[in-house]
């Protein structure tokens, strides 16, 4: 076996599409020698890919930045090297401020140029002291993708399918990080479909920033949206469970709820953010829907497949936010009855229209709210999982647990399931009886394959 040479440590901040992205940049640096490491003192090669949706997001990058210097000098005193690539979501939108703010940092480049990782870092050891790429290139990077690695959780897998976003929500960076609407070419999809189910991948999750709005070209040129992709890769053998996120409830399209219904391949499980159930707010967000039309839109999807659970996304303390307002957003989770999701404090992200605005809520009224509202998710979350016991859910098992005998599988609405099982049962899907739940996870005991 080859025994590379150099090291890679690649910390990963924020989403799914980035997890994605981390094990692409791995993938291109393989064939140039480097192996991945856990840790960063003993890298050749740091990678920060990162995210500018969490609040100061920017600041977090800085300060890891920090103590990846010392490091670096530390490797110099040794005679050894280490370069800092800073990639992602904030290297894009700061670009050159990185490198005036932490000299340390080698490279920069944004989440549409990591396929160039080989030149970028050819320009870095030729010479050049700060390598900074953040232009939206004109090539598409998937072509230059086409090795794939065994994932991390090796049964399940993400696949980016669509990037990039043109609803311009006031309070998102999306649109000037990841640029405009792209789909990718359904042929390349397939490919990568085939190859990840030949390593063994039974679930693949189908990541977009606004993944329902997909387009992609067809081999005949005709264009196939989201749905279709669905049909087509529930053909793919081996591949036994589909999902996708993120959607955006203004691209739900008939098709894809049909799709709930139809293909026993795709999960009962839909992450749909509404962010606010106050049409004043959603206005003022730019979301182009009302509270009304996301609770028609659910029902809608609930007559179509009705075991289907549902989670969200929530934003809390948007500037001009009046009590009011946020006590519409208490009452549309009551009514829709999450199982799951994720809310936020509002933070300003500079060049977004919302970061301009006058009436900012302060901290403290954020907080609260932010508290108030996480406990009622958190009491229909525990309500959902409770519900579960005395059903026999099939579960993907997925690795061992932390205990001995103990495997660990998903559940269809991505619940972790704890069963004794023998990891001869890996990538298989079993029918288990639900015993007990915890406070994050299930667990069961199953009876055979599903």
């Amino acid at each position: 076996m080859q025994n590379p040479d150099k090291k890679v440590f690649v910390k990963t901040y924020g989403c799914q599409m980035n997890v994605y992205d981390s094990e692409r940049m791995r993938d291109v640096l393989t064939p140039l020698g480097y192996a991945e490491t856990t840790s960063p003192e003993d890298a050749d090669l740091v990678i920060l890919n990162t995210c500018h949706i969490r609040e100061k997001a920017a600041e977090k990058v800085y300060s890891e930045l920090g103590k990846l210097r010392v490091m670096k000098r530390g490797r110099a005193a040794d005679g050894k090297e280490m370069l800092i690539a800073v990639a992602g979501c904030v290297a894009q939108a700061e670009g050159e401020e990185i490198v005036r703010r932490a000299p340390a940092v080698d490279l920069v480049f944004g989440p549409q140029t990591y396929h160039r990782l080989p030149q970028l870092l050819a320009r870095s050891k030729s010479g050049e002291r700060r390598v900074v790429e953040t232009e939206f290139p004109a090539e598409d990077k998937f072509e230059g993708l086409e090795a794939r690695s065994v994932p991390s959780r090796g049964v399940a897998a993400f696949l980016t399918v669509q990037e990039g976003c043109d609803k311009f929500c006031t309070f998102c960076v999306v649109p000037y990080t990841r640029g405009a609407e792209f789909s990718r070419p359904v042929a390349q999809i397939m490919t990568e479909a085939r190859k990840l189910a030949a390593q063994g991948v039974r679930e693949l999750t189908l990541l977009g920033q606004n993944v329902n709005a997909f387009h992609g070209a067809g081999a005949d040129g005709e264009t196939i949206s989201l749905a279709g992709l669905v049909a087509e890769l529930s053909r793919v053998e081996g591949i036994e469970r589909l999902r996708y996120m993120t959607s955006h409830p203004r691209d739900m399209s008939d098709d894809l709820i049909a799709a709930h219904a139809e293909n026993a391949k795709l999960m009962p499980y839909l992450h749909l953010p509404v962010q606010s159930g106050s049409d004043a707010i959603l206005k003022a967000m730019n979301r182009g829907h009302t509270a009304e039309d996301y609770l028609r839109l659910v029902a809608r999807i609930r007559a179509a497949r009705p075991d289907i659970a549902l989670s969200g996304d929530f934003i809390v303390g948007f500037p001009g936010e009046t009590d009011a307002d946020f006590r519409a957003t208490l009452d549309l989770v009551r009514e829709v009855k999450y199982a799951g999701a994720y809310s936020f404090k509002y933070s300003p992200r500079p060049g977004t229209p919302a970061a301009e605005h006058d009436a900012q809520v302060s901290e403290a009224e954020k907080s609260a709210r932010l508290t108030e509202l996480q406990s009622l998710i958190h009491a229909q979350q525990t309500a959902f999982n409770a519900a579960q016991v005395g059903r026999r859910l099939p579960v993907l098992v997925e690795k061992p647990g932390r205990e001995s005998g103990q495997m660990v599988g998903r559940s269809p609405y991505l619940q972790a399931v704890h069963i004794q099982a023998d990891p001869g049962l890996i990538g298989q899907i079993v029918d288990t009886h639900i015993t007990g739940v915890g406070t994050n996870s299930l667990s069961g005991h199953y009876a055979h394959a599903a």
